[in-house]
């Protein structure tokens, strides 16, 4: 079996063009190629603009791309072509096997709905009626990512930004998906705030054997969290590797002025 059959995620030469007017004709991702394994966690990281949130979403079927594809190997062994997948089949894996965290959480949540609603949502998407059961495991949860579970019947909107991300972590893990995608899930945080938050996911990440693909611009999310690193600019992977291969030896001269924007003063 080659290395690729092994893979979970298998992303093919994608490319896509923005469409927007005054941008035409601009790549925002161009030939992208990347494969992702069970367990692991890989962060693409690249300045504003360098097409690293444009690649997530063509990976997680929100944008169709231009050009290659996206398979995935389906908890039954079947690889499916993401793009090839029929409207409900792919809304249907998303809440089941995929997990997507929002770089804003009210984006993630269902803001006019409770925070057990929020959680309960998608195990009531596999067959789960049993209110009790909801219930108890939407309090679980919360208390997994360290919300107090006696706020379960409480609105997102009066939990703060930390807290917010926080329940959305837990809304996207509740049903064990087999991979997660995260978008900037430390952006907007106080520093504290994000500290503690990168220990969660680095916790659960690790209990759960998830695999995981993070867009972040914060190298040190990278070296935190990832087993690999991505290095994007103007729409294309410009150095891969083990992550603190390369950021403490960085080959790419574009790699090496991110680096170095960090650690020099």
């Amino acid at each position: 079996m080659s290395p690729q059959d092994q893979a979970l995620l298998r992303v093919e030469a994608v490319s896509h063009r923005f469409a927007a007017p005054g941008a035409a004709g601009r790549w925002a991702v161009r030939e992208a190629a990347l494969c992702l394994y069970p367990g692991e966690v890989v962060a693409i990281v690249g300045e504003s603009g360098s097409g690293k949130s444009t690649l997530l979403n063509c990976i997680a079927g929100r944008i169709a791309p231009a050009e290659g594809q996206v398979h995935y190997r389906a908890a039954d062994g079947r690889w499916v072509d993401v793009h090839g997948l029929p409207e409900r089949e792919r809304r249907e894996l998303a809440r089941t096997e995929w997990g997507f965290v929002e770089q804003h959480a009210a984006e993630g949540l269902r803001m006019n709905v409770s925070a057990g609603a929020n959680v309960s949502e998608r195990l009531m998407a596999l067959g789960q009626r049993h209110h009790g059961h909801l219930h108890a495991s939407a309090q679980a949860w919360m208390r997994r990512v360290e919300l107090d579970p006696a706020r379960v019947d409480d609105s997102p909107r009066n939990f703060s930004g930390g807290m917010r991300q926080r329940l959305q972590i837990a809304r996207n893990l509740v049903t064990r998906p087999r991979l997660v995608l995260m978008d900037e899930p430390t952006s907007g945080l106080d520093v504290s705030v994000q500290a503690r938050l990168l220990d969660l996911v680095r916790l659960l990440v690790a209990r759960m054997h998830l695999c995981a693909l993070i867009v972040t611009h914060d190298l040190g999310v990278a070296r935190l969290l990832a087993h690999r690193t991505l290095v994007m600019r103007e729409g294309r992977i410009v150095e891969q590797g083990l992550t603190d291969r390369v950021l403490d030896d960085p080959q790419h001269p574009y790699t090496q002025l991110l680096v170095s924007s960090v650690v020099m003063p």
